[in-house]
């Protein structure tokens, strides 16, 4: 069952870092019209940084603990390295004077475990409560991807929040952890091998005389509509790719200059390099 917190959306909802991946997030709940600025609160060490939240509408401060102790789920999104000066600063900020509440956290720090979350966590002296989320940036439009895992403490409803949260982002899918390195570099780091796709493909169609902003706009679509089509139709990327194809035609001979390039092989080692890198963070 639902909250009543759940259900009115009566509750805030904090950032302790207001980079991009933050900035993306807070975007696509704020399409959610349910939801508003004024229920934001972004931390980062330096506020002239955060001059687009204000314009967004949200509140902004340069201390963590003010984050923690006005929000009911706070999304932390800082570098890895730099994990424990941020609870650091949380526990030194953090109003002494007000009622003492469970924390929940939603880790977005790349690599970084549940078991070396909680490790870090040790420093507070009430309890707290983690989820570990991989986003990408494409949410801030509605159309992102973002899988999550809680902790053994995490309770249902705190599941059901941070699905409601971000329900207008796109999809939210939880798994296993292990699924978190290996599976969740495609959709966290995709979008940017897929922006390289389109800037080529219009660069292609440039070449061949064709306008630079009717080509980027028709290689962006081409890329929305070939998503849709294998979500849609649920047949093989390869079956589509063979109905294209038509003997001798325009499309094969393209494709075999997408063999000759190994296009396959390099976006499997794209995902592979990306994958060890998020591995290594996590261990820093």
């Amino acid at each position: 069952m639902e909250t009543e917190l759940v259900k009115q959306n009566m509750y805030n909802i904090g950032f302790i870092g207001g980079g991009n991946m933050s900035t993306a997030i807070a975007k696509g709940i704020l399409r959610n019209e349910s939801y508003s600025a004024s229920q934001i609160w972004v931390s980062g060490p330096h506020i002239d940084h955060l001059k687009h939240w204000e314009e967004m509408g949200a509140n902004v401060t340069d201390k963590n603990g003010e984050v923690l102790s006005k929000c009911d789920v706070v999304f932390l999104g800082v570098k890895p390295g730099v994990l424990s000066y941020a609870v650091g600063d949380c526990l030194k900020s953090l109003p002494t004077d007000g009622p003492r509440k469970d924390f929940f956290f939603v880790s977005m720090l790349a690599g970084v475990t549940i078991e070396n979350l909680h490790k870090a966590f040790k420093v507070f002296d009430f309890p707290t409560s983690v989820i570990r989320i991989m986003p990408n940036t494409p949410m801030s439009v509605g159309a992102g991807i973002c899988l999550y895992t809680p902790d053994n403490i995490v309770k249902p409803e705190q599941c059901m929040l941070l699905e409601k949260i971000l329900s207008s982002c796109g999809i939210c899918e939880k798994v296993a952890e292990p699924l978190m390195n290996s599976g969740g570099v495609l959709p966290a780091c995709g979008p940017a091998f897929m922006y390289i796709v389109i800037e080529a493909l219009a660069d292609g169609a440039v070449k061949q005389g064709v306008p630079r902003a009717m080509a980027m706009h028709w290689a962006a679509q081409v890329l929305v509509g070939s998503g849709e089509m294998v979500l849609q139709s649920k047949k093989h990327p390869g079956l589509l790719k063979d109905e294209v194809c038509s003997p001798g035609g325009s499309t094969i001979c393209g494709v075999t200059a997408l063999e000759n390039g190994r296009l396959r092989a390099t976006l499997i080692n794209a995902i592979e390099a990306a994958t060890l890198r998020t591995y290594e963070m996590g261990k820093k």
